[in-house]
């Protein structure tokens, strides 16, 4: 492997919202996030599947039985 071509890693704190939520490895010191995988829905099991426009209702008034059929065809 060549020498000196790599960048350096040093500690870094991942921060949100001012929080500082982990610690790695990286080339930066610190990085700012957003969203991290302890507030994401889906990682917290708060994520809901919500039908509140009726999206699953109107597929099946349009197009019915017919979408399956051509599927498995």
């Amino acid at each position: 492997m060549k020498k000196d071509i790599h960048p350096k890693a040093v500690p870094c704190k991942i921060i949100y919202q001012g929080k500082v939520v982990l610690e790695t490895m990286s080339t930066k010191p610190e990085i700012h996030v957003d969203v991290w995988s302890g507030v994401h829905p889906f990682w917290t099991g708060e994520e809901r599947f919500l039908d509140t426009e009726g999206r699953v209702d109107k597929f099946n008034k349009r197009f019915g039985d017919s979408y399956r059929r051509n599927k498995q065809a």
